[in-house]
This record gives C-alpha cells, sequence and structure tokens, in this order.
C-alpha cells in the first residue's frame, strides 16, 4: 500500500522559505536605491537611483552593510519576533479579550438570536428564492470590501475573525467561509480600493497626479472583483452546506463545532449589580471624552466632514445600555462590542489610529466584559491568559513569518530584486508594459507586503518610465493597486495572512490549496481590466 505524503506543518513551510530566501543572497548582488536631488528643466526634483553596493558614491559607503545570509536563517526568527512585535502583541490581547467576552457567552446569544431572526424572513418568498444565508454572507463580504476600499482594512481583520468564523460555523459552513467573509472581502476591496488612502493616496501623490482621480473606473473595477470574489465563495458556500464533509477543514473545524456544541446549552438570562457600575463607568468617561473631543473630523480619502460623533456615540450607549441591562448583562456586553467597532471606524478614520490603540479598545472591552459577569481581578486575568494560550500559536506563526523580510533586508537584496525586474520592461508594447509592471508589483507584493512600502520604493521609478513608453501615470498607479492587493491573500510574508490563518485555525498549506484558484481568476481578471487604461480615453486617465 502506497504511504500517504504527510503535508509539512506550517512552521516547516515557512522555516524553508527562509532557507530559500539565504539561498538567494548568495546568487543575487546586493544593492540599494538612492535618493539624489537632481537639476532639470522643471527645477530641483528627487530621484531615487540604484547603485550596487560596490559601486556605491563614497558618501554612502558606511551604509552597505548586506552579506550573504548564512547561520542568520536562525538569528532571523529572533530578529523576526521583533520586527513583527506590533501584530504579536496585537493578536495577543485580542485573543485574551475576546476569550474573557465569550466566557459571558453574550457573542453565542447574540449569533443564536441573528440566526433565529434571519431564518423568520425565510417566510419572504423572494428571500427564500436568493437563500438567506446567502445574502448573509454577501452583505458581510461587501461590509468588510468597503472597508478595505476606502481606509485599507487589513490588520483590523484579525478581531473580526474570531466572531465571524463562529458564525459561519453556526450557519452550516466551515472556517474558510468565515475567513472569507472577513478576510478576502475585505482584500478584495484593498484590491479595488476607491479611497484607500494608504495604497492609493501615496501612490498618485508619488506620481504627481491629483489624489484619488480615475476614481470612476476604480469603483468600476471594485464592482466587478467582488462580483467575482462572492460568487466564489457563494459557490464553495453551496457545496460545503450540501455536505459539510466535503470541507478540507472538516477536522481542523472540529475545534469550532465542539465550541458551538457547548454554546448551545442553556443560557441563563440574568443582569449582576455590578454591570449597572461598569455602565455609569464608561457612561462618564464618553461623557469627558465628549467634552474633550466634541468635534471628530473623519477622514474618507480626500473628503473630510466634522461631525460631534463621540457625544451623540455617549447618547446612545447611554440608551442601548440601559435597555440591555433591563433584558440581560448578555445584551449589555454586545452593546460592548458594537460601540468598540464603532469607536474603532471612528479611531481609524478620525485619529488616525493602528494597532497599538485598536488593542487596548478591545482589551478595556474584555475588561469590562469580565467585570459585568462578576468576575473578580483574578479570575479576569486568568482567563486572559487561557486566551492568549489559546491564540499563541497564530502568534508565533506570525513571528516566524517576520524572518524571510529579515533576511532579504539583511542581504540586502530586496532592491536588487526590484531593479532587475524593472529593467525587464524596455522594449515592450503598451499592452505589454502595463502587463510587465503588473507582474513586477505582484512578485515585489511577495517581498515586500506593506502597500505603503511598496508604493514609496516602486512608483517614483515606474512613474517616469511609463511617461517615456507613453503610459499614463494613472494606469501604472492602478498596475500597482492591483498587484499590491492580490497576492497579500496568498503570500506568506504578509503578516495580517498569516495571522488570520492562526487565529481561524486554517493550516496555511490547505489555504493555498483552496484560494489558489480565486488568486489566479483574480489576477487574470486583473490584467484584463488594467488593458483599458492603455487603449481607452478614460476619465482620469
Amino acid at each position: 500500500m502506497k504511504k500517504k505524503r504527510k503535508v509539512p506543518h506550517t512552521y516547516v513551510i515557512v522555516f524553508f522559505i527562509i532557507l530559500l530566501a539565504a539561498m538567494l543572497t548568495w546568487f543575487i548582488k546586493p544593492g540599494k536605491y538612492i535618493q539624489e536631488d537632481i537639476v532639470t528643466e522643471q527645477g530641483e526634483q528627487t530621484v531615487l537611483k540604484f547603485y550596487y553596493e560596490n559601486e556605491l558614491p563614497e558618501m554612502y559607503r558606511d551604509t552597505a552593510k548586506s552579506q550573504p545570509q548564512t547561520w542568520q536563517v536562525f538569528s532571523a526568527l529572533f530578529k523576526g519576533f521583533v520586527k513583527q512585535s506590533n501584530i504579536i502583541i496585537f493578536i495577543l490581547m485580542i485573543g485574551g479579550a475576546f476569550w474573557i467576552m465569550n466566557k459571558s457567552r453574550a457573542i453565542d446569544m447574540g449569533i443564536f438570536s441573528f440566526l433565529n431572526g434571519v431564518q423568520k424572513l425565510e417566510r419572504f418568498r423572494f428571500i427564500r428564492f436568493l437563500g438567506i444565508d446567502n445574502i448573509v454572507i454577501v452583505m458581510v463580504m461587501l461590509l468588510f470590501s468597503v472597508f478595505g476600499a476606502v481606509f485599507g482594512m487589513s490588520e483590523e481583520t484579525i478581531a473580526f475573525v474570531l466572531i465571524i468564523v463562529p458564525l459561519a460555523i453556526s450557519m452550516g459552513y466551515d472556517s474558510i467561509i468565515g475567513v472569507c467573509m472577513v478576510y478576502v472581502g475585505a482584500h478584495i476591496g484593498f484590491s479595488g480600493a476607491v479611497l484607500n488612502p494608504f495604497t492609493i493616496g501615496i501612490a498618485q501623490g508619488l506620481s504627481g497626479i491629483p489624489l484619488f482621480s480615475g476614481i470612476e473606473y476604480r469603483l468600476f473595477c471594485w464592482v466587478i472583483l467582488n462580483v467575482i470574489g462572492i460568487f466564489f465563495v457563494l459557490r464553495y458556500a453551496t457545496k460545503i452546506r450540501k455536505n459539510p464533509a466535503s470541507s478540507p477543514l472538516y477536522k481542523e473545524d472540529t475545534y469550532w463545532r465542539n465550541r458551538e456544541a457547548q454554546d448551545k446549552e442553556r443560557i441563563t438570562f440574568y443582569t449582576p449589580r455590578i454591570a449597572w457600575f461598569v455602565y455609569a463607568s464608561i457612561f462618564v468617561a464618553l461623557v469627558f471624552f465628549s467634552f474633550y473631543f466634541p468635534h471628530t473630523t473623519m477622514k474618507i480619502g480626500t473628503a473630510s466632514f466634522t461631525l460631534p460623533i463621540i457625544p451623540v456615540c455617549a447618547v446612545l450607549f447611554a440608551l442601548s445600555g440601559f435597555f440591555a441591562l433591563r433584558k440581560t448583562v448578555h445584551y449589555f456586553i454586545l452593546v460592548l462590542l458594537g460601540f468598540t467597532i464603532v469607536f474603532l471606524i471612528v479611531g481609524v478614520m478620525g485619529y488616525g489610529w493602528y494597532v497599538m490603540e485598536i488593542a487596548t479598545l478591545f482589551l478595556v472591552m474584555g475588561i469590562a466584559s469580565g467585570l459585568s459577569i462578576n468576575k473578580t481581578a483574578d479570575e479576569i486575568a486568568k482567563l486572559f491568559i487561557e486566551g492568549m494560550n489559546d491564540i499563541l500559536s497564530a502568534a508565533v506563526i506570525v513571528g516566524l513569518a517576520g524572518g524571510i523580510i529579515i533576511i532579504l533586508e539583511d542581504g540586502g537584496i530586496i532592491d536588487s530584486i526590484l531593479y532587475g525586474l524593472s529593467k525587464s520592461m524596455h522594449n515592450f508594447g503598451k499592452i505589454a508594459s502595463i502587463g510587465a509592471m503588473y507582474c513586477i508589483q505582484t512578485v515585489i507584493n511577495i517581498v515586500i507586503p506593506s502597500g505603503s512600502a511598496k508604493a514609496a520604493i516602486t512608483m517614483p521609478i515606474m512613474a517616469p518610465f511609463s511617461d517615456l513608453i507613453g503610459i499614463s501615470r494613472q494606469a501604472t498607479v492602478m498596475a500597482f493597486q492591483f498587484g499590491d492587493g492580490f497576492t497579500n491573500m496568498i503570500t506568506p510574508t504578509s503578516g495580517v495572512l498569516i495571522a488570520v490563518l492562526g487565529v481561524a485555525r486554517v493550516p496555511y498549506q490547505k489555504w493555498i490549496k483552496w484560494v489558489l484558484p480565486l488568486i489566479l481568476t483574480l489576477v487574470i481578471v486583473g490584467f484584463l481590466l488594467l488593458i483599458p487604461t492603455v487603449t481607452m480615453n478614460l476619465n482620469g486617465f
């Protein structure tokens, strides 16, 4: 009998990728881009010029510290944890906070109430024809796609996976559907970004074109990409709904199904006295912040609007929290979760929050949830540690994946790879050139998953080059946009992807096998959507 080949553990796969990166440092000549000021007919300009390290000008020689990597493959693991420390701490704090909240069983009650509510809608023929579960999947994916397209939601999806995956399991699906509803939805929006300031904003600014111009065609592309992504997910969801055992993660999802079975035990409605104290304390804090931040300026692309958002939230919290506590503490904790999400959006769009502020927000939510169900400080601390232990593997894999970038950086070959790829575009036609730019950005995204960092490195090179070959800079920005987005859902150097898969307990190798057809489809469609940018007279191009 032929022995079945065993798929390596995710940790092993990541370590072999680190070894491959180290091998490349022996064959690729190190180099770097240097900012230099030059004088042109338009005046003095700053450009990026590439030098191999042995050719660097004298003043930059001291910065040439790269070397072929050998034993550093082991130290890179340590450095990877340091480099990704913010995401690792974010994951641990989110895991601990949600574990405390899960102890209250408020999320379970919310999921059961939601499913019971939507099932009642099936009495309507039109809703029954569409399928209520299909509607839920589409609405959730579109919601996160809008978040990705407008303000570049990425790291924030890690927290929502802990909510949506149990919802998907309760609906009869698997954890892949849960990941798709949040992460894939957000990154399809990220790829077809309409107003994302971290990708489109930076890329257009560096290219010298009006910010968020060409929005009409980008909006059309966003719709097309979402239709493809949602169709792909719904087709798979139909298959799993008919036969749950056909899921490639049926065995792994035992963890979530066991949790669901435990959660279906009878939930007793009650409201401890201390929950009222928590409610009053949060309301007082919101009143204080309302005086301190009476108005908030929310930014969406280049547009902005100022509203008394925090005072309005304080009033809404006072009303919803009061009526929730009169029924049960579970509903009050759901109110806490709801306003946590609201303040996350306000913080990101109004105050420039990132992972530190978001993790702090969820930590406060977790502590408030623990106090509301009458847990002592020691009990809350123990629950928090249990939550971190439960999600520790996700945090570890993020640190390991960070070692890949460390090896490439210390080997000095990231800029060399970029330079070599850019040279390959000479003597191409317009369609071939835009396709080459797209391919280059896609490949670069594997070694530089940060959209803003990649824009800062590539656009000063790509934009002037597009002028030479007669392609609009707007088309070059779109090539960057698509190249930056699609492979985020598959590249092992993306800390967010690795974290999401770890939290959802989806093995990386099984995710690759499942999502690859979708990625290839999106990549091909992305190229087809780029063709009109060089063959048609589009507004803003």
